[in-house]
């Protein structure tokens, strides 16, 4: 909005960054002034970033929110063969596409109680018709609309609702995608997507994410970078101490850290010994007696590789379950902003 309704006389700053969604990890943060949060401010940097690296360090697809589906985007997308996803506002002219395929039989099963299927869709500004998906999914219960609307069983849409004859009520996602997945797969990404909102909360409640700013933007920047550095750095160490799944800091931060540590020196050996006070403590004890383990053998056996090989090995254990379960071993970068 440009201006800071927390700290009045303070300017305010708007994040823009992408993330690797689903192994939680942060690869860039841009701090701007508030007024400019659309994503036209961001795109320069994403494309410097992923220019300055060689293909095989590029991810498989960009998907993003709302901000992000505009036509510079998918261009600058397009012209470097690089799959993208996102999702479309819910405009008059998307509406009335809509309302065109309600009464389509050729709706597919996409998962989730959602059904879906494509069609070409060319928004106002697009140099050209490009693939959208459109997905819904009925509500249990019928409510919204007036009851003229309601006894007349006219069509109302509503945000993320529509109203159909019959008193059926549908929430949809219109999406656009150079993809060519089936729907069902398409639907899967767009669940997914959750996931990178769970990052920004995460972020923003637990790490400090929120309410930070100076008159000087590029101290912002520097210190939202380091926290972002030390939120990955948290996030690795968790994975190799709890492998199987992502462990928020509110929870993760008491569970590892809650203990009073105590240092010894005898015959030149420095032996620390950490007691944890928490209620979990042999688990605690188990997790941080695997790293130990893990660590030293990775100290013992590869002497013979240098550091950035020592590391792949490191980053292959502790991503063990995720590599296994994925179909492609390179990753999705989600785009947000806040």
């Amino acid at each position: 909005m440009g201006y800071n309704p927390r700290k009045p006389g303070r300017p305010s700053h708007v994040y823009h960054c992408y993330c690797i969604a689903a192994i939680r990890l942060r690869i860039e943060v841009e701090v701007q002034a508030g007024n400019r949060t659309a994503s036209q401010y961001a795109q320069p940097g994403l494309w410097a970033w992923l220019d300055a690296r060689p293909r095989e360090q590029w991810p498989h697809l960009l998907r993003g929110d709302i901000s992000w589906g505009s036509e510079r985007m998918m261009q600058e997308a397009e012209k470097r063969e690089l799959p993208y996803w996102f999702k479309l506002k819910k405009t008059a002219k998307v509406n009335r596409h809509m309302e065109k395929l309600w009464g389509r039989q050729d709706w597919r099963k996409a998962g989730a109680g959602w059904e879906g299927l494509s069609s070409e869709l060319q928004r106002s500004g697009w140099s050209r018709a490009r693939r959208g998906v459109i997905l819904r999914r009925q509500l249990r219960e019928a409510v919204g609309g007036s009851d003229e609307e309601k006894r007349t069983g006219q069509r109302v849409f509503s945000g993320m609702a529509e109203l159909r004859r019959g008193q059926d009520l549908y929430e949809y996602a219109v999406l656009v995608t150079s993809l060519t997945d089936e729907v069902l797969s398409v639907a899967q990404l767009y669940r997914d997507r959750a996931e990178a909102e769970n990052i920004f909360d995460e972020l923003k409640n637990q790490w400090g994410w929120t309410g930070f700013t100076t008159q000087d933007i590029r101290r912002c920047q520097i210190l939202a970078r380091t926290i972002a550095v030390i939120y990955n750095w948290w996030s690795l160490f968790t994975r190799l101490a709890i492998p199987n799944r992502h462990t928020e800091a509110i929870t993760s931060r008491p569970l590892l850290l809650n203990g009073v540590a105590r240092q010894t020196t005898h015959s030149n050996q420095t032996t620390l010994t950490i007691t944890s006070t928490h209620a979990q403590a042999a688990a605690v004890r188990r997790a941080l007696q695997a790293v130990s383990a893990f660590l030293q053998r990775v100290r013992q056996t590869a002497e013979q590789l240098i550091s950035l090989d020592r590391w792949g090995a490191v980053l292959r254990f502790i991503y063990r379950d995720w590599l296994r379960n994925s179909r492609n071993s390179q990753p999705d970068f989600t785009l947000l902003t806040s």
